[in-house]
């Protein structure tokens, strides 16, 4: 395996540091304020100026779209393994992948009209998704279910005639509250009587539709994450055409799988960039702080930790990459054990090494005087974000003693002898 950057990768990277450095990180207070003044008059969800500012730029830059590889409709989209030092870089602050087009969920949802939509469905919805013109949001998890086994999953969409009628409770619904919002991606249950992973399919819903009421915004440890938010969504009657079925009845886990696999990557490159932020933000402030006579940063409790942080984020790294690699290379499905790990230790490692520039920060590291509080939140939740931690550790577990049973079979019993 070549993990090397490409030429091409390179300049990529160049271009999107100076980018971040020249117009993300000089409007982080900008955003904010602007964010905090709209939720004082009464509408946290208006989308922010800055951003759709900045959209332009961006475009204009050769930063858009970067991450849809293999569509003729986003040329410049890369493949895993050269989107993820780009999607690294975005994840250093939480809103600048809007910004590059490359944010969650619409990442996610182009990923599906991608592969999965007819022609009519990707003119109507993929095509201003990649232009930035309107957002979406993916419906899936549901609140009076353990939704980590999706099969749970009660929201009925049934056929009547040639349309589907979709009845069901969602929530963690992010972007449902952005009156930019336009399409929703559903999954709910066509048939109970089919066999398990068969029960499920997904429908194309657009957000206007009759039926559909989004009932409040979740918090997150206190956080509205506005303007984005996550929204809890009531669909009663909600009546659609039957062509926006996705592929057809019960083929709902098929692309889930398909859909959830970058995803979740994605996730865990903007982990790592986060963690590399805190690191930098953690040494900085070690650095200007001094505590009982002498530097913060002369204390050999802070050596130990930043060099665990280092080993923490290189070893998420590497494997980010090798799943990456593998994604490109022999597909989503061989790659699941490395997707399912990179899933688990990208996170974690990153609320360890925010946790630690927190502890570093003293009292204003658990302000909004930095963004550490917040970016701990975050990667708090994405330990839940597209199945928790204990659904992959169990696949992994699953997979990891079904090699084993293979190869006890394989070996045949040694012949024993007597003295």
């Amino acid at each position: 395996m070549n993990f090397d950057y490409s030429p091409k990768v390179k300049a990529l990277q160049e271009r999107l540091l100076a980018f971040m450095d020249e117009h993300i990180y000089p409007n982080e207070a900008r955003f904010n304020e602007e964010v905090a003044a709209n939720r004082a008059k009464g509408n946290a969800w208006i989308p922010t100026t800055v951003i759709e500012e900045l959209k332009p730029k961006a475009r204009a830059a050769g930063l858009w779209n970067l991450f849809l590889p293999h569509s003729k409709r986003a040329p410049e989209g890369l493949s895993n393994l050269e989107y993820a030092p780009m999607c690294e870089i975005m994840g250093r602050v939480p809103w600048a992948p809007e910004v590059f087009n490359c944010s969650a969920p619409d990442t996610g949802n182009m990923e599906t009209f991608e592969r999965y939509a007819s022609e009519a469905l990707k003119d109507r919805w993929l095509e201003p998704l990649l232009r930035g013109e309107i957002r979406s949001a993916f419906l899936m998890t549901e609140p009076e279910v353990a939704s980590s086994d999706a099969t749970n999953i009660q929201c009925r969409i049934e056929r009547d005639g040639d349309e589907y009628v979709i009845n069901g409770r969602k929530w963690w619904s992010s972007g449902a509250g952005d009156p930019r919002c336009a399409v929703y991606i559903v999954m709910g249950k066509t048939d109970p009587e089919a066999p398990r992973h068969s029960q499920q399919s997904m429908i194309v819903v657009p957000a206007n539709t009759p039926g559909i009421t989004v009932l409040r915004p979740l918090t997150v440890f206190g956080y509205d994450d506005a303007p984005h938010g996550h929204m809890e969504v009531l669909l009663e009657n909600v009546r659609v055409p039957a062509d926006h079925i996705l592929l057809g009845e019960g083929r709902g886990f098929e692309i889930a799988q398909g859909r959830l696999g970058p995803g979740r990557i994605h996730h865990c490159m903007r982990s790592i960039g986060a963690a590399e932020r805190a690191l930098e933000l953690m040494c900085a402030r070690l650095n200007s702080r001094v505590a009982f006579g002498k530097p913060i940063a002369s204390q050999s409790v802070w050596h130990e930790r930043i060099a665990e942080a280092r080993c923490m984020i290189e070893q998420a790294r590497l494997l980010t990459l090798k799943a990456a690699y593998m994604m490109d290379t022999v597909g989503n499905k061989v790659a699941k054990a490395e997707i399912a790990m990179i899933k688990v230790v990208a996170p974690n490692m990153a609320c360890q090494v925010i946790d630690w520039a927190i502890q570093a920060h003293g009292g204003g590291g658990i302000s909004q005087d930095f963004p550490l509080a917040s970016a701990w939140a975050h990667q708090r939740t994405l330990r839940f974000a597209d199945g928790p931690d204990e659904v992959h550790r169990a696949a992994l577990a699953k997979l990891e003693l079904a090699k084993h049973s293979l190869a006890a079979k394989e070996i045949d019993m040694p012949v024993t002898r007597g003295c």
